[in-house]
């Protein structure tokens, strides 16, 4: 019996569909030898066949981190017993399910721990794991076109779009679930942000004076007045603070650092992010663009 490994070595996983569908067929003939408890052992480039996990957190750690480099007689998953069997396990071209679209986005997510894979050095970072839950599960039964992940990404985005309030975004999530009640779906807007965090699409809260004098910030975010004009930072109640504390003004701050490296970890915006140096007219006589006059 030969068993096509190939895909174990593609570095590009989650815009390659060989190494998800290899992923899926090893998965396959691993599941009939997990232990009493459903663990087997994880044969990624962090795990190295060390630690045992559930068959579908190894489909999260191998998608993530990579399959462990030497690992070519899968001894403890299944390929000798399949082979005394005279069982035929198939190559990686036929795919046992349709591959969702946010493995694509995943993969840009995660790339630069891909790099780290490649010279030896895989991340220890789990943050992950909630994702790839969220990409495994169907957005309803028998609804294979969604994973309650894409579809989610996609809600928020409407919300955005139209301006929808948080308390709307709730309620239209509870008529989700009344309406359809076996939906693998987010609870509130609170949960959909975490998940969106994780995928890097969160922001930072800063706090800001009332009169918009300073930030409390670095050396002022400890601060419960103004260093300027010493009004409170939180809002009172008959001139007393109330229970939680809540700020006056809140300024929600998108690092750009994160967003830059994830415009370069995409092939196609990284050339689009280098055009204004690369795609200069070769034409000195001719501007068909700013970045071919003198000043830029």
């Amino acid at each position: 019996m030969t068993i096509d490994k190939s895909w174990t070595t593609i570095r590009r996983r989650g815009s390659s569909n060989k190494f998800w569908n290899g992923l899926q067929h090893f998965l396959q003939m691993a599941k009939p030898f997990v232990n009493d408890r459903g663990f087997i052992k994880c044969p990624c480039r962090r795990c190295l066949n060390n630690a045992s996990h559930q068959l579908e957190d190894l489909e999260s750690h191998i998608f993530r981190n990579g399959f462990m480099f030497g690992y070519n007689q899968w001894i403890h998953h299944g390929e000798l017993a399949s082979a005394n069997a005279g069982t035929t396990v198939a190559g990686p071209s036929g795919g046992i399910h349709e591959r969702d679209e946010m493995f694509d986005v995943l993969d840009d997510i995660i790339s630069e721990d891909a790099d780290e894979d490649a010279v030896g050095g895989p991340s220890s970072n789990d943050q992950y794991d909630d994702l790839f839950a969220a990409l495994r599960s169907e957005l309803y039964p028998g609804v294979s076109s969604f994973s309650s992940l894409n579809f989610l990404v996609k809600l928020m985005h409407l919300k955005v779009l139209n301006k929808w309030t948080n308390k709307s975004f709730d309620e239209f999530l509870k008529l989700l679930k009344l309406a359809f009640p076996k939906i693998d779906l987010v609870e509130s807007h609170y949960e959909a942000k975490k998940l969106m965090t994780k995928m890097g699409l969160g922001y930072s809260s800063i706090h800001v004076c009332k009169n918009d004098c300073a930030l409390f910030w670095k050396e002022n975010s400890l601060k419960d007045t103004c260093p300027v004009c010493s009004e409170s930072r939180w809002k009172l109640q008959s001139g007393k603070r109330s229970g939680k504390n809540v700020p006056h003004k809140v300024l929600r701050y998108f690092p750009v650092g994160p967003r830059l490296k994830r415009l370069f970890a995409t092939s196609k915006t990284a050339k689009l992010m280098r055009w204004h140096s690369t795609g200069k007219s070769k034409d000195n006589d001719v501007m068909r663009h700013p970045v071919d006059g003198k000043s830029w």
